[in-house]
């Protein structure tokens, strides 16, 4: 069974970044993707949302030391939808 599939969504390149990350870890907070990505907050917070509105991502916030903290993980579609896009863009790389 071939269950390759180009998406678009996850394709550009933050995007895709955000799902390498969220699929090699259980959460992972969102200061932390900020660092990684070296993006600002808002641009996160744009690609995070295009994410979370396809059922990819999900959020968790939490109260720290009474700080809002945001984490994510990548949902089971998520994990799905990017295996698949990784799959597709081995296919296309030979």
């Amino acid at each position: 069974m071939n269950n390759s599939q180009f998406d678009t969504l996850i394709h550009a390149p933050n995007r895709l970044k955000i799902c390498a990350l969220l699929a090699s870890a259980a959460s992972m907070e969102f200061v932390v993707l900020k660092e990684q990505l070296e993006v600002s907050d808002s641009v996160l917070s744009k690609h995070i949302k295009s994410l979370e509105d396809a059922g990819y991502v999900l959020l968790d916030k939490k109260a720290l030391n009474g700080r809002q903290r945001t984490w994510l993980s990548l949902s089971k579609d998520g994990h799905k939808a990017f295996s698949g896009h990784v799959k597709a863009l081995k296919e296309i790389v030979g």
